[in-house]
């Protein structure tokens, strides 16, 4: 029954991942129409989303989970 339990949460963590992914390309979209980003602001939504997208992958590799 514990692993029944690991399965949900991690289907939740895989939940507010892809949450997070899509938060933060959205973020990048709106500030992209509000005006041209510098090249440190661009540089950071870069790595921002970047860091979104590994995510998941960590996550499925450490857990086992696969979304």
């Amino acid at each position: 029954m514990p692993q029944k339990q690991l399965t949900v949460l991690s289907c939740i963590e895989d939940e507010r991942l892809e949450f997070e992914l899509i938060e933060v390309r959205t973020r990048g979209q709106y500030l992209t129409r509000l005006r041209r980003l510098s090249r440190e602001e661009q540089s950071e939504r870069d790595r921002r989303e970047q860091q979104a997208l590994s995510s998941p992958v960590d996550h499925e590799l450490e857990h086992g989970c696969s979304g």
